[in-house]
């Protein structure tokens, strides 16, 4: 591999900030080597280039054959954790908005085999049905400037696999690494991003988060605003009394929410915070 990558540098698509944002996960390979094969596959990612393979990021990086990027995500020695962590960090600096939104959600990549960490016969809204698979939730910042960036990733293990504790070695995973919900992973990593200072006016999550009532509640304890969707049978307790959710979504005035700004703070009053602003309509959890 040359090390001056040139294929891939002719090829990024915003070489003039990745510099520095490379500077900032540099730390986190184990060696030279290690870093500029990094810094290569990092590079054929951003790139114009159609595919994005292993031969052709090992083609952009001027290598002859995909070992190299191979090696790179299988064998070589980086910390994973410490790029994540580094990455939040740039996120919070350049692209964090007090307006922003964390949102959290998950996605589904078809496997072959049994063999990769964490793979089970799934639902997975990337096939649009049960297929072998992998799942991965993750936490993104979405900026009211138009600025998105993901600060955040978790492998969902199904119970199944996570009680594997030889086949999740042999994967990578770890031998400690338990079985968790994948709203359990959401909160874990909005509480990292909350902890590394990404800004941010609220978060939110589609009906496998909010259906959750943990992560619900934790957001409450915390004082971080959020709007959850909820399946339509959800109770939801108001002074009137208790309701179904989407009973009590249809007797809000459909121009409730018209021009309502967003929370501007983690304790703010908004009216997408699943509190209602006071005085009325009455306040509502959900």
């Amino acid at each position: 591999m040359r090390r001056g990558c040139g294929g891939a540098e002719a090829h990024a698509a915003w070489p003039e900030s990745f510099d520095e944002l490379f500077a900032r996960v540099a730390g986190g390979f184990g060696s030279v080597v290690v870093r500029w094969r990094g810094r290569a596959f990092l590079l054929g990612l951003l790139s114009r280039s159609e595919r994005r393979n292993g031969w052709m990021l090992a083609e952009l990086a001027g290598g002859a054959s995909p070992d190299g990027p191979q090696r790179l995500l299988s064998f070589s020695p980086w910390g994973e954790d410490a790029c994540r962590d580094a990455l939040s960090r740039y996120v919070a600096r350049h692209l964090g908005d007090p307006g922003a939104v964390l949102a959290a959600g998950e996605a589904g990549f078809v496997k072959e085999g049994e063999m990769p960490a964490g793979v089970a016969r799934m639902c997975t809204g990337t096939a649009g049905r049960v297929e072998n698979c992998q799942v991965g939730v993750f936490l993104s910042c979405a900026a009211p400037a138009g600025s998105r960036a993901l600060t955040g990733r978790e492998l969902y293990l199904p119970d199944k696999r996570a009680g594997g504790r030889g086949r999740c070695r042999a994967a990578g995973t770890g031998g400690d690494v338990g079985f968790a919900a994948k709203p359990e992973l959401a909160r874990k990593m909005i509480a990292r991003a909350v902890a590394a200072g990404v800004p941010s006016g609220w978060v939110a999550g589609d009906e496998v988060y909010g259906g959750n009532p943990g992560p619900r509640s934790w957001l409450e304890e915390e004082g971080i605003c959020s709007v959850m969707a909820v399946a339509c049978g959800e109770p939801a307790g108001v002074p009137a009394g208790p309701f179904r959710a989407d009973a009590l979504a249809a007797l809000v005035p459909a121009r409730a929410g018209s021009g309502c700004p967003a929370p501007t703070a983690r304790r703010g009053r908004g009216c997408m915070t699943g509190r209602w602003p006071a005085p009325p309509p009455p306040a509502i959890s959900c």
